[in-house]
């Protein structure tokens, strides 16, 4: 009997070592199991990082100030540019005008539109979401335009014999154009959501010009002055508005270089 009770006594111990065995390995697996669902919730909640593309349009803003201030001239240009990738832009300028120039000798009104587009490369490091801007870039123009003379005097090197004037009857040249490269650098900057304000310089040189009959195209519309020669350089002011179209995920290789 007391055989028994020992044999007995020793199967539960063997029992019990099994089943306690199994429970510990069976809260391991349940462990483990945890917390690979945790570690692959949490990675399937980060959500990639998207950059913002789209069109920015507005106007320049100094050549609209000039259309009230100036008695002898009227203007506008439309700017615009879309964002490519996160440095390259594709940018063009459209515009219109009408300027009456006087000087001692001549006065002339020149009227026309013209049209310019190129790139622009963005130096500037935006934060993620930002579009700022420190560029340059390239612009080429064209111009269609016309040249009326309005009135013209003689040069006269001995004024003591009286200096000849001639008005003739508003003489119309028609059928103009030019055709230039411009050189451009600026800055465009956020000053309220989406909306931005921006500056630029230009240099600009002639490769092409249809010149009148005994005159010259002594102002080219979206080109300026051109004090008879072919290098030219002119500024505008712009105030734009961001207009998103789509997201673009960020490359984890691009965004640890930035």
């Amino acid at each position: 009997m007391k055989s028994m009770y020992k044999y007995a006594f020793s199967l539960l111990l063997v029992l019990g070592s099994f089943l306690g065995h199994a429970q510990t390995t069976k809260s391991k697996d349940s462990i483990g199991t945890a917390v690979a669902t945790a570690s692959t919730v949490k990675k399937d909640s980060v959500k990639p990082k998207t950059e913002r593309y789209g069109l920015r349009l507005g106007i320049d803003a100094f050549k609209l100030s000039r259309t009230f201030f100036e008695k002898e001239y009227r203007g506008l240009e439309l700017v615009g540019d879309f964002k490519l990738t996160r440095k390259h832009y594709i940018a063009a300028e459209l515009g219109n005008e009408n300027k009456t120039v006087q000087d001692d000798h001549l006065n002339f009104t020149t009227k026309g539109t013209y049209l310019k587009a190129g790139f622009d490369y963005n130096m500037y490091e935006n934060w993620l979401g930002m579009h700022n801007m420190l560029y340059v870039g390239m612009r080429y123009g064209i111009s269609s335009f016309s040249q009326t003379l309005n009135s013209y005097t003689v040069y006269n090197a001995h004024p003591y014999f009286g200096e000849a004037a001639v008005t003739p009857e508003g003489t119309k040249y028609e059928g103009l154009s030019a055709q230039w490269i411009e050189v451009v650098a600026g800055i465009k900057a956020e000053v309220l959501n989406n909306l931005y304000v921006g500056f630029s310089f230009r240099i600009n040189n002639i490769i092409s010009n249809k010149v009148p009959d005994n005159f010259d195209n002594l102002y080219i519309p979206g080109f300026g002055r051109t004090y008879g020669g072919n290098v030219g350089a002119g500024f505008n002011y712009t105030i734009s508005y961001f207009l998103p179209l789509y997201k673009s995920t960020i490359k984890p290789k691009e965004k640890k270089k930035n």
